[in-house]
């Protein structure tokens, strides 16, 4: 039953319901004829929407008894629609009644037209004819749709390809001003799409935002060496020529129609808010921060805890952990690190490869 000939893959199929072999005989005999189309008749329903189930792609029309012992015609057709790729497929329920009522309800189930017993060749070539007509149109329509998110598809790969391109190239650059920054934003863009994942973020805008927090740093290229590479802490003035850096990234990254360049902006410029307003460039508190921005701070500060500086030993993740919990509310939107510590078994394996990679590293140095 699941093998196809050459003429079935070329061919429409009609399904044909009747639990009388011998009004399946005269159904698939008038069938016959039809150029395009291969009669399978059946007499239980279940097989029949096993076959259904198998060969969906390939069903042209179903043709359906009511009176049968089990399911009726109006159940068969209910369970058909259910179906998926045969919700549109023509449907005709053949019967001795001409109850009004009876084709309400068959109407109402999804059946496209009705065959009233006894019907001749005649007549059912003619429907089934201009039926299958209908029914290669809705194929055709699929596979045009098909065909064309399918160029979608791969025109928006391609632009992501692109964009991906330009952020190698503006992170490179970056990379020449602080060799630290080429891992940093690797591991703030691994910890984004955890949050992302846990937030319950589509897996688009999962890798969208995971790309635009690797520019979340990108204004600190416009900042003195003296200032960025300093190993002790900063003065007053240092600090606030270096929180200088979110808004500069924001206007190096603004302007673009891309929209990854666009979310990238909107982090540069809002990563160091703060849930309280205390934060920079624009003291901009709770929901007014962007989601994005809200993400990259807890990611950032994550990494930047759990990582040695020039000016600082790393801290232990629990420690870090603990910082984020005692802050969430007021540095930190509670619900962006409640779903980063959801993803903590995660956190702690990426944690783990990272240290194994760099004693790697260092052994074969």
């Amino acid at each position: 039953m699941g093998v196809r000939t050459g003429l079935e893959h070329l061919a429409m199929l009609a399904l044909v319901l009747d639990d009388a072999e011998m009004n399946n005989l005269v159904m698939v005999a008038s069938l016959r004829p039809l150029a395009g189309c291969v009669p399978h008749a059946f007499t239980v329903p279940a097989e029949a929407l096993a076959f259904a189930e198998a060969r969906a792609g390939d069903i042209g029309i179903v043709i359906t008894d009511y009176e049968m012992p089990g399911m009726n015609g109006v159940e068969f057709i209910r369970a058909v629609r259910r179906i998926p790729g045969l919700a549109a497929v023509p449907t005709v329920m053949v019967t001795s009644h001409d109850q009004r009522s009876l084709r309400r309800e068959a109407l109402e189930a999804g059946a496209t037209d009705f065959l009233t017993k006894p019907a001749d060749a005649v007549e059912i070539r003619a429907r089934v004819t201009n039926l299958l007509a209908l029914s290669e149109a809705h194929r055709a329509q699929r596979d045009h749709a098909a065909q064309l998110a399918r160029e979608v598809a791969a025109a928006v790969a391609l632009v992501e390809e692109r964009e991906r391109e330009i952020v190698s190239t503006l992170m490179r650059a970056a990379e020449h001003r602080d060799s630290d920054t080429g891992d940093h934003i690797a591991r703030v863009s691994a910890y984004v799409g955890l949050i992302a994942e846990a937030m319950g973020l589509s897996a688009a805008d999962i890798r969208q935002i995971s790309l635009a927090a690797t520019m979340h740093d990108v204004g600190k290229i416009a900042v003195p060496d003296a200032i960025l590479l300093k190993p002790g802490a900063l003065t007053p003035e240092e600090r606030r020529e270096m929180e200088k850096h979110a808004d500069r990234g924001r206007r190096i990254l603004g302007g673009s129609e891309s929209p990854v360049m666009r979310l990238a902006a909107e982090i540069a410029g809002s990563h160091h808010e703060r849930w309280d307003g205390a934060g920079y460039p624009h003291g901009l508190k709770g929901e007014a921060i962007p989601q994005a921005g809200r993400i990259v701070a807890v990611a950032d500060v994550f990494d930047a805890l759990t990582t040695e500086r020039p000016y600082k030993q790393a801290w232990s993740p629990e420690r870090a952990r603990a910082f984020l919990q005692e802050n969430a509310g007021s540095h930190f939107d509670p619900s962006v690190v409640e779903a980063f510590l959801s993803r903590w078994t995660a956190v702690q394996a990426f944690l783990t490869l990272g240290r194994d990679d760099t004693a790697s590293e260092t052994q074969a140095a």
